[in-house]
């Protein structure tokens, strides 16, 4: 079995053409604060301890610049050089001083179907955590789309020692092995004709801010295009939207935490009964507009940070 070389999911850096429209968005309705500025980007942080969850960059068109994780150690980082190539991944940028906020040391690459990942480790941390009922805590989970989800599953396997939790038939989840238990799964790669952004997802307190966000969100004129509903693998609560720019993005509760003993399933146990998309069975089937959405933002060519 691979070493586990991850200990968490930390955020998703993004570009888009107006970030201070994005900014008004993510802290005026889907309730994450600044953290800081460097320039025209703009860092933000849930109320959790993660530096942030999200950096916007300015860019002509959307795009999804990188992921980036979390490893316990330096430790991680010089094993992670020698062993991404190993897989099939290749190095972008190795161990070096993170000048953005949050700092850190980092390493930078890309996995064999063009996907950049940053991995940190030693970043800073904030002190003045404290749960909202409505704001967001931190990341749950990046999905990305997939044109090979069994070619691509080998290297986060191998290369980042993740683990697999499930299968669907359209989805493979996959988690960060961490002590004593873990979120079911902090990437997940969908079966696709593209190898674009599926959306990020953000943990909330719990079901009612789960639920109190898509009344805020319907407010401001995001409509729910999936939701509410609680999914079958994750048994997490969710409802989905497509925000600024054309991000897809879910407010989740519940994450089911599991170990090394949870049975890892298959497509033919993940079935649900005729006109059922969830647990609870309330749910009409995700929108076309979201369906559109999730095959639209692609990882941005890495031109150095």
């Amino acid at each position: 079995m691979a070493t586990p070389f991850l200990s968490s999911l930390r955020s998703v850096e993004i570009g888009l053409p107006d970030v201070a429209a994005a900014e008004a968005f993510f802290t005026g309705t889907w309730n994450l604060r600044v953290a800081a500025r460097q320039g025209e980007v703009v860092y933000l942080r849930g109320t959790g301890a993660d530096h942030h969850l999200l950096a916007l960059h300015p860019a002509d068109k959307p795009e999804l610049r990188m992921v980036t994780l979390r490893a316990p150690s330096l430790r991680e980082l010089d094993q992670l050089l020698d062993v991404v190539p190993t897989h099939g991944g290749s190095v972008l940028k190795p161990r070096h001083s993170v000048s953005e906020p949050g700092g850190g040391e980092a390493i930078i690459v890309r996995d064999p179907q063009g996907r950049v990942l940053r991995i940190v480790t030693g970043d800073a941390r904030h002190a003045d955590t404290a749960s909202h009922k409505d704001s967001p805590i931190r990341l749950a989970h990046a999905v990305l789309n997939s044109h090979d989800v069994a070619q691509a599953l080998p290297f986060y396997e191998n290369a980042l020692g993740m683990r697999l939790s499930d299968r669907t038939r359209i989805m493979a989840f996959i988690r960060i092995p961490t002590q004593p238990r873990g979120d079911h799964h902090s990437i997940a790669l969908a079966d696709a004709d593209n190898d674009c952004l599926n959306h990020i997802a953000f943990v909330m307190p719990d079901l009612e801010a789960v639920m109190r966000g898509g009344g805020r969100m319907k407010d401001a004129g995001y409509g729910i295009e999936w939701g509410p509903g609680r999914h079958g693998p994750g048994n997490n609560s969710f409802n989905y939207f497509v925000g600024p720019a054309g991000f897809v993005i879910e407010y989740t509760a519940d994450v089911e935490q599991i170990d090394d003993a949870y049975p890892v399933r298959g497509p033919e146990d993940w079935k649900w009964p005729a006109g059922r998309v969830d647990h609870w069975g309330i749910s009409a089937a995700p929108s076309a507009r979201l369906k559109e959405a999730q095959k639209q933002i692609a990882f941005a060519n890495y031109q150095g940070d």
